[in-house]
């Protein structure tokens, strides 16, 4: 695969669109999550209740990436995109107007299912225009971007809601994700022209799903990948009963919390693009996810016996998220690197893996009846567990192959 070589101008204004293509998933979840208090009152339910409405996003995030990721490949990368967040638009016009809490979670899943195009189709551009030796530290970049969302979308969040209302937040976001379209449409280059051999036919669609879990690499750190990276999601979806409701901090205090843990998040996935010029993707991974595993099994024990106050959660959830920073673009890159014709393809499946399951997990945080941080500390301790598990079962097998499979890939391709 050859990679047109461009100017560094280009490149900054590529990876650029690219991030806030990766943006739409974060902004739709974190803008809202400091009027869930307001969401429930005027809905007649639970804050617990209104946070299934972030399950049911991960739920169609995870989905549509499915039925977008071979659109992607048949279709070139704009055409799909055009018409995902035209419909993305829609369904954020829906949630504004939602009066129920049914009602808000049938069209939260479909404002995902719609605006998961985004997410797709700027890590198969990755694949599109950078080579795999450089493609850990690209989404290093990308994940930057992303950061300005929790640290800026939920302060954003709490303003609407205290002068407009909690449904301005989607109309906001309709508006948002409409000027995203309009860059999209002027500014975007082609990433993969259309492949016509590429079948929509549910049989070849499913064997090419196959096809690509049947790739060791892919599908170990595919799988540690997004256990550990799951706890990010667990977070999201715990941290409003976490500090509002367990702890009563504000929403302006929740803001600023939020904005604090996700720098953890966004350093660790910069220092990664330090870190990748002396080390392998592979080395990175393992340290950081030991690591992971052994603050979450502390957090949780210390949760259970109450040892922490406010200051003990803040401290931990940092340490967790800021491992997720590390341990998400270095499994993504290596479980992309094998895959050029079918990119698309396969960062569908490589998200509906890591959203599926990470929506999953975090749907336990509203369903168990336990309060405070208890369902997060728990389900955190598990799931990177879990990822330590299979990434050291797994890594044995294809360890040696991996490597080389990065090697030649890395001198094929031209930047």
């Amino acid at each position: 695969m050859m990679i047109k070589q461009r100017s560094a101008k280009e490149n900054f204004f590529l990876v650029l669109i690219l991030g806030i293509l990766n943006t739409i998933t974060p902004i739709s979840i974190d803008m809202y999550l400091p009027a869930f208090p307001g969401i429930a009152a005027d809905l007649h339910t639970t804050i617990n209740n209104i946070a299934l409405s972030v399950s049911t996003y991960f739920l169609g995030f995870s989905l549509g990436q499915i039925v977008y990721g071979p659109l992607l490949d048949r279709f070139g990368r704009k055409r799909p995109l055009y018409i995902g967040l035209s419909l993305y638009i829609l369904a954020s016009i829906a949630c504004a107007s939602a009066q129920t809490i049914s009602m808000l979670l049938i069209v939260r899943f479909m404002q995902a299912l719609s605006g998961c195009v985004a997410a797709v189709a700027a890590m198969a551009m990755v694949r599109d225009f950078f080579p795999v030796d450089k493609s850990a530290r690209i989404i290093s970049l990308l994940v930057l971007i992303l950061g300005v969302s929790p640290l800026l979308a939920p302060t954003a969040g709490g303003l609407i809601t205290g002068l407009l209302g909690w449904r301005w937040i989607f109309i906001i976001l309709a508006i948002i994700v409409f000027i995203v379209l309009v860059v999209v449409i002027f500014f975007l280059p082609e990433g993969h022209t259309a492949d016509r051999s590429i079948s929509l036919k549910p049989k070849p669609i499913i064997n090419g799903f196959i096809e690509i879990l049947n790739k060791k690499q892919f599908l170990i750190f595919s799988l540690a990948g997004t256990f550990s990276f799951a706890g990010l999601f667990v977070y999201v979806a715990g941290s409003p009963a976490i500090f509002m409701d367990s702890f009563h901090v504000s929403a302006k205090v929740y803001g600023g919390i939020f904005a604090l843990l996700s720098v953890g998040f966004i350093s660790c996935s910069q220092l990664n693009h330090i870190f990748t010029l002396r080390f392998s993707s592979e080395q990175i991974f393992k340290t950081t996810l030991i690591i992971q595993s052994i603050t979450g099994l502390f957090y949780f024990i210390g949760v259970l016996n109450n040892w922490y106050g406010l200051t003990g959660n803040i401290l931990f959830l940092f340490i967790q998220l800021s491992c997720t920073g590390l341990t998400y673009p270095n499994a993504a890159a290596v479980a992309m690197a094998p895959f050029t014709k079918n990119a698309g393809s396969a960062s569908a499946l490589l998200g509906f893996i890591q959203i599926g399951i990470g929506g999953i997990l975090s749907s336990g945080v509203g369903m168990m009846r336990m309060k405070g941080s208890l369902p997060t500390a728990l389900i955190m301790a598990v799931s990177s567990t879990i990822a330590l598990l299979i990434f050291l079962t797994g890594n044995v097998k294809i360890s040696d192959e991996m490597r080389e499979e990065i090697k030649l890939a890395g001198k094929n391709e031209m930047i």
